[in-house]
C-alpha cells in the first residue's frame, strides 16, 4: 500500500484516507491503483463490513495534479486515453463492483476528479466545510472519473449540466439540498458521524445487505419485470442462509443479531 493512502481495520469498518494534506490530496496514480488495492482487500475479508474514503487535513481530495498537466504532457490520444482508463477510471470501475457499502466522508474541498471519487462511493456524509465543484471545464477538460455518469443520476440531468458548465463551487448546505451528499455535520463531528452511520449499516445482517446493494445497482439497469425477477432470486438466496433466521430470533428476544454473513 502507497504512504499517500493510509487504510485502518477496526469493528468491521475500515477507514481509506488520502494522504497528501499538503496538496489537498490531490491524487496521482499510485495513490489510485492503492485505492483498488484496499477495496480488493476489503472485499476478500470477513471482518471488513463497511468502508469509508476519507481525506488527511484540511480537504477530501483536489483532483489530479494540475502540475503535471499542460504543453509539457503527452498528450498523444492513446496515451490519454489509455491513462484514464486505466488510472483515473480504476476506482469508479472498482467500486461499481465493490460488493459492501462504501461511505464518503467529505471534509473540505472535493474538486474535478476528488469530486468523483466521492460520487462513486454509494453515501456521501459531509462536513460543514465541504465544498464541490466540477471544475473540468475551467481547464478545458470533461469529467473523466464519473462525474458525467454519476451527478445526473443523483442530482437530475440539468442540475448536472449546469454544475459540470460553469465549474460552480457549491457548499455543504447546497449540496444537501440537491440531493449530492446525505448528510452534513460540523466538521469535528464529520468523522465520528460518519462512523455511527457505518456500524449501523454493519451491525446489519451481511448478506442482506450485499444483496441490496446489488439489486438497486441492477435495478437501475434493467427493466421492472427483469429487476422483480432478480431480487425474488436474491430473496430466495438470503432467505436460505443462517442470518435470516438469526434476524428473526433477535428480534423476537429483543437482543442483537449474531450473524454470519451467509
Amino acid at each position: 500500500m502507497t504512504q499517500d493512502l493510509l487504510f485502518d481495520i477496526s469493528g468491521g469498518i475500515a477507514v481509506l484516507t488520502l494522504n497528501r494534506p499538503e496538496k489537498l490530496n490531490a491524487f496521482t496514480g499510485e495513490m489510485l491503483r492503492g485505492l483498488v488495492a484496499a477495496l480488493d482487500e476489503c472485499d476478500s475479508r470477513d471482518d471488513v463490513r463497511v468502508a469509508i474514503l476519507t481525506g488527511a487535513g484540511r480537504g477530501f481530495c483536489s483532483g489530479g495534479d494540475v502540475g503535471g498537466m499542460g504543453g509539457g504532457a503527452d498528450n498523444r490520444p492513446h496515451v490519454t486515453k489509455r491513462r484514464i482508463w486505466n488510472d483515473i477510471q480504476a476506482f469508479p470501475k472498482r467500486a461499481a463492483r465493490f460488493e459492501k457499502p462504501l461511505l464518503a466522508a467529505v471534509n473540505g474541498v472535493a474538486t474535478g476528479g476528488g469530486m468523483d471519487l466521492a460520487l462513486a462511493c454509494d453515501l456521501r456524509v459531509a462536513a460543514k466545510s465541504a465544498r464541490f465543484a466540477e471544475t473540468y471545464a475551467k481547464i478545458g477538460l470533461l469529467p473523466g472519473g464519473g462525474g458525467a455518469w454519476f451527478l445526473p443520476r443523483l442530482v437530475g440531468q440539468a442540475r448536472a449540466l449546469e454544475l459540470l458548465w460553469t465549474a460552480d463551487f457549491i457548499d455543504a448546505d447546497r449540496a444537501l439540498a440537491i440531493g449530492l451528499v446525505n448528510h452534513v455535520y460540523p466538521d469535528d463531528q464529520l468523522m465520528p458521524e460518519t462512523l455511527k452511520l457505518a456500524e449501523r449499516i454493519a451491525a446489519m445482517p451481511p448478506l442482506s445487505v450485499r444483496l441490496i446493494k446489488r439489486a438497486v445497482a441492477q435495478g437501475m439497469a434493467v427493466d421492472m419485470t427483469t429487476a422483480f425477477d432478480l431480487i425474488s432470486s436474491h430473496i430466495a438466496v438470503a432467505r436460505a442462509g443462517h442470518d435470516h433466521p438469526e434476524a428473526i430470533a433477535a428480534f423476537r428476544e429483543k437482543r442483537p443479531g449474531r450473524y454470519e454473513g451467509y
